[in-house]
């Protein structure tokens, strides 16, 4: 029996993962080992102290939100691959995303002169050079236009790799112009489109009768409600009505909170209709997407890398075209 019962000890051992299990916004996490994706839920409502009423869980990957709920796919995951555990009726956010971009949802302190904002985002960059993606045109451009002698000391480089690093700053910004100017055009075109149709249609229809205008009604509401309030400030509010592609200069922190503001209280702060800033919340989304993959994408290379923490300084490329 002692030789039977070692084997199967063994054969079970073999069969376990080993997984990290935490909550959406708890700090702390907790190794467990299972067999099954049933087996890993009843153990991670263990460990994290779940109350009975706020099961089911729904367990998604730490990096990306990817709700797994496939017994298949949970066997493919390799060892120690992190799960958040969302009890019943909680989502996923992107402020859970494990991959060095908690900086954001930390709240920015107010600066008192433009030395020390540059010097804050300059620390955001000597921690992790990636966050340039996540950055603001405006930000983007306060770095540029910081000393190269200055910008060397606060990030202990030499003055040739800043020269590369404001170069490369100034290389985000010309994407993104480009990015604007092309959409720009988009729209352009397909408006041109649109009244082409427009004088076609009213070509081919045949003089209908005039019609009796109908009274207006007044329902006694406004398209813009002065009471109705948004965590946006006064500046993110310009620039979304002001400029073109505004998805485009925001920071990712911006992006979150266009996002999580309600539809109906941006048109009407925006002086919109509700499908217009439905539209402009989908933009919003679909960049502050692309800026995450990007940054998980740049922490992919950094973690195959040999003990390399940061990105390597000189392998930034220099910038054709400079401002």
């Amino acid at each position: 029996k002692a030789p039977w019962g070692t084997a199967e000890r063994s054969w079970m051992a073999a069969r376990l993962k080993r997984c990290v299990v935490r909550r959406r916004d708890g700090p702390e996490q907790h190794g467990v080992a299972a067999s099954c994706l049933r087996e890993l839920r009843d153990k991670a409502c263990g460990v994290l102290a779940i109350d009975k009423a706020q099961e089911p869980i729904t367990l998604v990957l730490a990096e990306d939100g990817t709700i797994v709920d496939d017994e298949d796919y949970f066997l493919c995951l390799p060892s120690n691959t992190k799960f958040v555990a969302l009890a019943k009726d909680e989502k996923w956010s992107s402020r859970s995303l494990d991959s060095g971009t908690s900086w954001l949802s930390e709240s920015v302190d107010e600066v008192d002169s433009a030395a020390e904002r540059w010097k804050q985002l300059a620390r955001q960059l000597k921690d992790d050079l990636s966050n340039i993606i996540l950055m603001s045109e405006e930000d983007l451009q306060v770095l540029i236009d910081v000393p190269r002698s200055d910008l060397a000391e606060e990030l202990a480089q030499s003055e040739t790799k800043v020269q590369v690093l404001q170069d490369t700053l100034q290389q985000v910004l010309d994407r993104r112009e480009e990015e604007r100017q092309s959409r720009q055009l988009l729209q352009l075109y397909l408006e041109a489109l649109k009244t082409e149709e427009s004088i076609l249609s009213k070509v081919t229809e045949p003089v209908a009768a005039p019609r009796k205008e109908m009274d207006v009604v007044d329902t006694g509401t406004s398209s813009t409600d002065t009471s109705t309030t948004t965590a946006l400030s006064n500046q993110v509010l310009a620039a979304l009505k002001e400029k073109p592609a505004p998805e485009l200069c925001l920071d990712s922190q911006d992006l979150e909170l266009v996002l999580k503001a309600d539809a109906a209280a941006l048109a009407s702060a925006l002086g919109w209709d509700k499908q217009k800033a439905g539209a402009l919340q989908e933009a919003c989304d679909q960049e502050l997407s692309k800026r995450l993959k990007q940054v998980q994408a740049l922490h992919s290379l950094r973690g195959t890398s040999k003990g390399k923490k940061t990105l390597p300084w000189g392998d930034w490329p220099s910038a054709k075209r400079k401002k």
